[in-house]
């Protein structure tokens, strides 16, 4: 068949380019988010936000994300790949400089169309992997999700010092500079859009069909569980530190520390998981650390700055082997968006909940022991399904009761349920 993601890119437009041009749309696919956790005391100061509100500023991103991830395809196929990823980009300006305006209405509504922007880049980062660097997805996806936790780490460590010098506005709006910094160099590639992007066939629904297959559901939760407990402890680790003992300038600098650690798999993991048979012991032990280090901070938080290294460190391992199982489980171009669209889907609107739930179980308990217990059952939960993910196969190669056949079009579920791209 013929995919509607294009499989090869024009030899004019030169590897590094590309490859750039990826680096930068990942750069943004964290930090706007992330930069918001140690300035949180401040946003509940300036407007009065109880736990559970201030929560919602780190919710509502993923519920963008579960709820546009499914429709991401279909913005490819109408506007071109190229296209739509700058628009999000755009849109992710937008929403920076929105939620920096000092209005609370424009606080959570910036947040809310940051998270759509870079639901369209998450999805989208593994096709564009697969299809301009199909031989080397490990080590490429390894680049981008360095580039990610870079940025992250930066834009966390300078929030508490830019919201000192010059305000809890500056600090909010200062990652304005990385999707400008990205759509100005992602515009050279606007050229290529249109023709490519609009040679598409009728799919193969019995190989496309990623909502039916048992391997797909492995990938979705592995990456769901490492969503939820991720941004559950991005939203309070300050709070949980300062809580304490810890000073507010200490806690975004062990919030710093989490971040960079997420980006070291990338350097290190990416060119070995390439030579791997299969990456079973290396799924479950990303999930092992996690559940570890939410341990650590309960019993013994003078350690903190390990824990963070350690959380930092599994968390992005198992972001990163999340995105690679996108292209290595897939069997194309189109299906790694169908399993991506799926994966961030369910899985962060599985994470949705998390900053929110945790904010209300200290609320109950008074503590940050109770989330953190129970983030280390979840972490226990996400290595398991990391393991049965890491299995050397694809989806399309999968026994044939794995991937039912499709239901007729007057039996479809929910729409988070049934991708556009498989209808």
């Amino acid at each position: 068949m013929t995919s509607p993601l294009p499989s090869r890119a024009p030899r004019h437009i030169a590897p590094v380019i590309m490859l750039l041009g990826l680096l930068l749309v990942a750069a943004n696919l964290r930090a706007p988010i992330t930069s918001v956790a140690p300035i949180l005391a401040s946003l509940q100061t300036a407007f009065q936000l109880s736990p559970t509100q201030a929560g919602m500023l780190t919710t509502l991103p993923l519920l963008a994300f579960g709820t546009i991830s499914p429709f991401a395809s279909r913005l490819v196929r109408k506007y071109g790949l190229e296209y739509t990823v700058f628009g999000a980009l755009l849109l992710l300006a937008l929403a920076i400089a929105l939620r920096a305006a000092g209005s609370v209405t424009l606080l959570y509504l910036g947040t809310l169309l940051a998270g759509v922007g870079i639901a369209v880049g998450n999805v989208l980062l593994p096709s564009l992997v697969k299809r301009d660097f199909p031989g080397n997805v490990p080590t490429v996806t390894g680049l981008c999700a360095v580039a990610m936790g870079a940025a992250a780490a930066l834009t966390s460590a300078l929030a508490v010092p830019a919201g000192s010098a010059f305000g809890w506005q500056s600090a909010l709006a200062m990652t304005i500079v990385l999707p400008v910094a990205a759509a100005l160099l992602w515009s050279g590639q606007l050229s290529r859009n249109s023709r490519l992007a609009h040679r598409t066939a009728a799919p193969d629904r019995q190989r496309d069909n990623v909502w039916r297959s048992a391997l797909a559901w492995q990938v979705t939760l592995f990456m769901g569980l490492n969503s939820l407990l991720y941004y559950a402890l991005v939203g309070w680790l300050p709070s949980i530190l300062t809580d304490a003992g810890f000073s507010p300038a200490a806690a975004g600098s062990m919030h710093g520390i989490m971040q960079l650690a997420s980006a070291l798999p990338g350097l290190l993991l990416g060119p070995v998981i390439h030579r791997m048979q299969d990456q079973r012991l290396l799924a479950a032990g990303m999930g092992m650390l996690m559940g570890t280090a939410l341990a650590g901070f309960s019993y013994v938080p003078g350690w903190a700055s390990l824990w963070a290294f350690a959380f930092g460190l599994g968390s992005g391992g198992g972001l990163l082997l999340a995105l690679i199982f996108m292209g290595l489980r897939a069997g194309s171009v189109h299906q790694a968006a169908s399993l991506s669209g799926m994966a961030q889907c369910v899985g962060y609107l599985l994470a949705a909940g998390g900053p929110t739930l945790a904010g209300k179980l200290h609320d109950i308990t008074n503590s940050w022991h109770a989330p953190l217990v129970s983030g280390i059952a979840l972490a226990i939960a996400m290595a398991f399904f990391g393991s049965l993910a890491g299995r050397s196969r694809t989806i399309s190669t999968m026994a044939p009761e794995a991937i039912a056949k499709p239901r007729a079009s007057k039996q479809g579920g929910p729409d988070c349920a049934t991708a556009p791209e498989n209808r």
